[in-house]
């Protein structure tokens, strides 16, 4: 059912430890649900820390924005165990001491999402929780100690129980969600892309590489074979090159490997970047990757990076599980190859030998009938808005 032209004007918090202009897809998603609650006319605040000194602050959109200081990684990202909790400790006040809401919206961490659910409690008031991962099997994959999978476990369900709705983003997750929460509230709303930012209309840089990956590199995403890969793709034809641009846990080790194979001074790594600096170098590029470690408790993930090719036109191959091999292939949106070096190679060479880097129709026309963010937001802004509307302690 579509609420939204029942809706009253509603007051929503959104709890998060990352936002735009901090290129993420967890930024992106929530930007573009914030934008969708503004349009319908609601109120939305959204608390959140200050991004890096070097990342410039955009202008509003008709939110307003709470920033407070957090603690970083060396590479300026909110990651880790202690810069969760320099978030989440002063978050507690900032939720009891801060403005009425109808309704909370919390994005993980699930260390996040308890400190949220207990405040919730105490003000009497709905959360709904935006599951975009299984943050106990991405620590797991880790080869973090068991109890710290355990307690991240625990910590997770209590998030998801509690929630008034979950917002999942895929039936593999939904899967999941059920196997630890039996009979937790969710709402299928679907991963997305911001099909205006990431188009194919649009700047291109003055230097492409032919082959590009964009996004996070961590031990799940197992980027290491895209380096492999490339190592043989590059033996056969020396003119290719490639940049990877993020960071994450391996982002080292992926250098490293480069310079083990050789082929370091082809393959250069950049920074994250703001999402319209990403979308000209994928939209530049003649190959986007995307990889998905398989067979290690998290299959059920969509690499983001895969959609935001298929928005600017650009081919993707892609190395991991099966049935994302398969949605792949079926719909015509690159190669694809099992999580092997010399496969991958094959499916890398194999869009090199047909794409001259002018965007496909194809894969743009299905990134907007498919994962276009604005729907997802729609979707999520309709669970929201549901929350709210079942909520019998609503005081406006």
């Amino acid at each position: 059912m579509n609420v939204q032209n029942s809706e009253q004007p509603m007051r929503v918090t959104i709890v998060t430890r990352i936002f735009t202009p901090e290129p993420s897809a967890g930024s992106l998603r929530l930007q573009a649900l914030t934008d969708e609650l503004v349009r319908r006319g609601h109120d939305v605040r959204v608390i959140t820390t200050r991004p890096p000194h070097w990342i410039p602050l955009k202008p509003y959109t008709g939110e307003t924005i709470s920033r407070w200081p957090v603690l970083r990684d060396r590479d300026g990202y909110v990651r880790g165990y202690l810069q969760y909790l320099s978030f989440d400790v002063p978050l507690a006040f900032r939720l009891l001491f801060g403005r009425r809401t109808d309704v909370y919206v919390i994005e993980p961490p699930p260390t996040t999402g308890a400190v949220a659910r207990v405040l919730a409690w105490v003000r009497r008031r709905p959360y709904v929780y935006y599951a975009a991962d299984i943050w106990s099997d991405a620590a797991h994959m880790t080869g973090a100690a068991s109890w710290v999978i355990g307690a991240v476990r625990m910590v997770e369900k209590l998030a998801i129980r509690r929630a008034a709705d979950n917002l999942v983003v895929s039936e593999g997750v939904s899967r999941r969600i059920e196997e630890l929460v039996p009979g937790a509230a969710m709402t299928l709303v679907g991963h997305g892309v911001d099909t205006d930012l990431f188009s194919p209309d649009g700047d291109r840089v003055t230097s492409p590489s032919d082959v590009v990956y964009v996004g996070t590199m961590s031990e799940w995403h197992g980027a290491g074979v895209a380096i492999d890969a490339l190592a043989i793709v590059m033996a056969e034809d020396r003119s290719i090159t490639a940049t990877f641009i993020g960071q994450g846990a391996d982002r080292q080790s992926l250098k490293d490997t480069a310079a083990r194979h050789g082929i370091a001074d082809r393959v250069q790594f950049l920074p994250p970047l703001p999402a319209g600096e990403a979308a000209r170098w994928v939209r530049s590029a003649r190959v986007a990757l995307a990889t998905l470690k398989p067979g290690a408790g998290y299959d059920f993930a969509v690499p983001t990076k895969l959609y935001a090719a298929m928005a600017v036109g650009t081919p993707v191959a892609f190395s991991g599980p099966e049935h994302l091999q398969a949605l792949v292939t079926t719909e015509r949106l690159g190669e694809a190859a099992s999580f092997d070096a010399a496969d991958y190679a094959r499916a890398i060479s194999a869009v090199l030998a047909r794409s001259d880097g002018s965007p496909v129709e194809h894969l743009t026309d299905w990134a907007v009938r498919n994962v276009s963010a604005r729907l997802v937001a729609e979707r999520c802004a309709d669970a929201v808005s549901r929350v709210v509307i079942d909520d019998p302690d609503r005081r406006v």
